[in-house]
């Protein structure tokens, strides 16, 4: 069977994205990118909590962070991160359409998230609170700003994603990307939750 070949209920296999050894191969790959950034982040919550506390004469933490704001974002990528779960149900039960209206709200939620981030940043740099303004700005921005660019890179492939299989259907080719996509967003998740924790919540209290 031709890998772009649409993938109909009769030749469905129960993990199509595992079903051809380029699909294990990417699999592999994913994983061990996924240690390597793992490595990357732990480096920067180290640097961070060392030079969290280095705020100068300017605002520190508990002064500037507003919880409610990041929580809502909070709220935004985690539910994200469920409607993920639902499209890959979908991947995984042929149902195209699902697939695609599940992706749509994980990019949108997103999105959100995204925007949030950014009015956040514009209110601390109106603060004085900038990249090169302290040792914690720096740490701050480097680490919180970083995950955020791994937002945006999520949301650029599954919009990429999205837009080169609409109407391809589910296939061995894509579902592979589909999944690990996924898995890809869930790792941002997780990796905010502990931003949340360390910086924001650590920074409310001192």
């Amino acid at each position: 069977m031709n890998a772009g070949e649409r993938l109909t209920d009769d030749n469905f296999p129960a993990h199509p994205e595992k079903a051809t050894l380029e699909g294990k191969n990417k699999f592999l790959g994913f994983w061990l990118f996924l240690g390597g950034e793992t490595v990357l982040f732990a480096t920067l919550f180290g640097t961070y909590l060392g030079l969290r506390n280095m705020h100068l004469d300017g605002p520190s933490g508990e002064e500037l962070f507003s919880l409610p704001l990041v929580f809502l974002a909070t709220m935004l990528l985690l539910t994200s991160s469920l409607t993920s779960v639902y499209a890959v149900l979908s991947l995984k039960q042929n149902k195209v359409r699902s697939l695609q209206g599940w992706f749509i709200v994980t990019l949108l939620l997103g999105l959100g998230f995204l925007g949030l981030e950014i009015y956040e940043f514009i209110h601390y740099v109106h603060e004085g609170h900038t990249f090169t303004s302290s040792a914690f700005g720096s740490a701050f921005y480097t680490l919180v700003g970083f995950h955020g660019g791994h937002v945006l890179f999520g949301i650029l492939w599954i919009s990429t994603l999205l837009a080169r299989n609409w109407n391809r259907g589910i296939t061995l080719a894509n579902a592979p990307k589909y999944y690990l996509f996924a898995l890809y967003w869930h790792f941002v998740d997780v990796v905010w939750v502990f931003i949340f924790t360390v910086v924001y919540l650590m920074g409310k209290v001192g």
